[in-house]
């Protein structure tokens, strides 16, 4: 089963989505919005369920009803506001890079806890929302990533568990103001002005809708990265993930019950193979630094655009992609 939010007030308007992505059923009748879907699960899902299986009998004609074309510039993020929006780094060979680059060690405590931030939740982008940045000399960048949403999860949730509470799947691109994080981590008091609204993809979709690209506790699909058309890397989400996505939920829910919409992400996918690429500009400079001395590549400019897709089997699109240009934002005087 696949959802969307169209662009509609705060919180959006829950629609069913085809498999395809081309065709969309209000759902409202159901639960006016994802957020109260995902409140009262156990009794929306099924009834989801059958308003996708109508969908898809269908066959995609044209809209009439209470289906129409689904346009994705009408998307706003799965959840425009979600009321937690907690950020993994699970792929440990993106900070051994980073480390690595910069001379120093990867401390052992990282092998066996993983690191997490709780980021901005009140403001999510939608796939085609521009990212407005006032200064390039932020250095704007781009972070391809898999994220996940729970319903109400019970603190102290074991892992075993936890993987019962995922009813969603999706990627998202979690923006980074990479000149600005040094002097935000040096105060000891971690992220925040570095880390601008994270964008998502149009679609999210309940587990069973991935197929084998889903092991019952992370995506094992590829993602792929293109900055201006170029293509950055297609590194494997489910390979060198050290945490999985039930380790995350537990970790996040260790001092703390999780409320029903809670957003988990999995960090920067990176892989060690470097034929695979890399999923954000930072480790594309950081390897450019320990073979050549110094980064070339630049971070984002106005103008510049990043994609981020994920594809089946098959070659079609899993959640649709998220496809942004960064522009410049002019503050309010």
């Amino acid at each position: 089963m696949k959802l969307a939010s169209l662009k509609q007030g705060r919180d959006g308007r829950l629609v069913v989505v085809a498999d395809d992505l081309a065709m969309a059923a209000d759902a409202g009748d159901i639960a006016p919005t994802l957020q109260a879907a995902l409140e009262d699960w156990a009794s929306a899902a099924p009834r989801l369920r059958t308003l996708a299986d109508r969908l898809s009998a269908r066959g995609g004609g044209e809209g009439g009803g209470d289906y129409f074309p689904l346009v994705i510039a009408d998307c706003a993020a799965p959840l425009p506001r979600a009321y937690q929006w907690a950020d993994g780094s699970v792929y440990l060979n993106h900070m051994r890079l980073v480390r690595e680059a910069r001379g120093a060690e990867m401390p052992a405590t990282f092998l066996e806890d993983p690191l997490m931030y709780q980021g901005g939740s009140d403001a999510m982008l939608g796939p085609v929302d521009d990212i407005a940045m006032a200064d390039e000399d932020w250095g704007i960048d781009f972070e391809a990533e898999v994220a996940v949403i729970t319903d109400d999860v019970p603190m102290g949730v074991s892992p075993e568990n936890a993987a019962g509470h995922i009813k969603l799947v999706t990627i998202c691109n979690d923006v980074s103001l990479r000149n600005l994080i040094p002097g935000e981590l040096g105060k000891g008091f971690g992220f925040y002005q570095s880390k601008p609204p994270t964008s998502f993809a149009p679609v999210a979709v309940t587990p069973d809708a991935l197929g084998t690209a889903w092991d019952g506790t992370k995506v094992t699909a590829d993602i792929i990265v293109e900055h201006n058309g170029r293509l950055v890397g297609t590194p494997n989400a489910g390979t060198d993930m050290n945490f999985d996505f039930a380790q995350l939920i537990t970790h996040a829910a260790k001092t703390r019950p999780l409320g029903a919409g809670t957003i988990i992400g999995s960090g920067t996918v990176s892989n060690a193979d470097r034929s695979r690429g890399s999923a954000c500009l930072a480790e594309v400079r950081t390897i450019e630094t320990i073979d050549e001395g110094a980064p070339k590549t630049p971070f984002m400019a106005f103008g510049d655009r990043v994609r981020i897709d994920m594809v089946d089997d098959s070659g079609q699109t899993i959640f649709g992609a998220i496809d942004q240009q960064v522009v410049e934002y002019a503050p309010p005087r």
